[in-house]
């Protein structure tokens, strides 16, 4: 849809026609002239929750449109994959009937110091096993949010917890096994 509220209605309604579980979209859900779904959730139906504390993928919209749940992740690549899989992975497997909602978690131990702004953060990230030291990760560069380069080259994503700014060399950490099937565990 374009950044139209009068077009993203159009574009729910052809989903509401044909019947849909769920509403996902990326993009309109931060605070720009042209972020329109907040306004098109607020007038059609509700806001759950606009916004959440984590990086990258704060501009996040929870709602329903007309009774569907409605799921808006941020425009930007990188944010929109880090909270498909924290928020829409897990809810659509969650209505497919799946128990297991979560990608993999191990512990690792962090190669090198990480900065953060103390928000819950999600950095992209290579886990290998290493002999003797079990499992290891290095960040994938430049953590920017519009890196794709980094997620590109990711097979995990380190989660540093809320109130954490600075993660030194040598700590473990969990991290999200973007790579693996959810049963190898």
């Amino acid at each position: 849809a374009r950044d139209d509220e009068a077009d993203v209605r159009a574009k729910l309604q052809k989903g509401l026609d044909a019947g849909v579980d769920l509403f996902i979209s990326s993009a309109g859900v931060s605070v720009g002239v042209y972020d329109v779904v907040k306004a098109v959730l607020e007038h059609e139906g509700n806001v759950g929750f606009w916004r959440v504390r984590m990086r990258p993928g704060k501009p996040l919209a929870y709602g329903q449109y007309k009774g569907i749940p409605y799921l808006g992740l941020p425009g930007n690549p990188v944010s929109s994959m880090v909270s498909f899989e924290r928020f829409a992975r897990p809810a659509i497997l969650k209505m497919g009937g799946h128990t297991r909602l979560e990608r993999p978690c191990i512990t690792v131990v962090i190669q090198e110091d990480i900065q953060s702004d103390g928000r819950e953060s999600y950095i992209r990230a290579v886990v290998t096993r290493e002999e003797g030291m079990g499992y290891t990760a290095v960040t994938t560069g430049e953590q920017g949010s519009h890196m794709m380069t980094s997620l590109i080259k990711a097979n995990a994503l380190l989660i540093i917890p809320e109130g954490v700014k600075q993660v030194i060399a040598g700590t473990s950490l969990t991290a999200m096994m973007i790579d693996w099937p959810e049963t190898v565990f």
